[in-house]
């Protein structure tokens, strides 16, 4: 409220109550990372080589642990997401189901393309996925260690490339 020029009371006579509120913001947040992360609808340019691939992904990874609002909104949600159904399925659909989709879906065209050998796209992108997911966390707990977790991810993803490289 006070960001806009507004008494807190007033925001009520914009929103029911503040779970509408906290939706509004939720729903802010996600079309946000959307927009600068992506998802399983919106992959972006598919990478042309492994180097790309690999630059690609470090710049989502990133963004999702860098970004001002992506950090508190990661955070919030895992603080509430046991008092909301709703935030639940929202933390799990980014920390988990929403990036292996996404992943699942790169990794696939990636192997329509060569440059992934053909195996099953969605156990790569949990392979893939889990340790990131883990060290974003890391980062969050321990803000010291983000530059040690962003190079074990990038050493992960260039391990994977190598492993999985058709």
């Amino acid at each position: 409220a006070g960001l806009v020029g507004i008494k807190a009371p007033s925001l009520y006579k914009h929103y029911k109550g503040k779970e509408d509120i906290m939706n509004s913001l939720v729903d802010a947040a996600e079309r946000y990372y959307d927009e600068n992360f992506g998802s399983h609808d919106n992959i972006g340019k598919l990478p042309e080589s492994m180097e790309e691939f690999i630059e690609d992904t470090m710049k989502k990874m990133r963004f999702t642990m860098t970004d001002p609002m992506i950090k508190r909104v990661r955070k919030f949600l895992v603080i509430e997401q046991f008092r909301s159904p709703r935030l639940s399925e929202v933390t799990t659909r980014h920390q988990l189901d929403g990036v292996l989709s996404m992943y699942s879906r790169i990794i696939k065209e990636m192997m329509g393309a060569g440059l992934f050998r053909r195996d099953d796209a969605g156990q790569l992108a949990a392979e893939l996925t889990g340790p990131a997911v883990l060290l974003v966390a890391k980062a969050d707990r321990q803000p010291e260690t983000m530059e040690e977790c962003l190079e074990c991810i990038e050493k992960h993803l260039r391990h994977f490339c190598d492993t999985y490289r058709a």
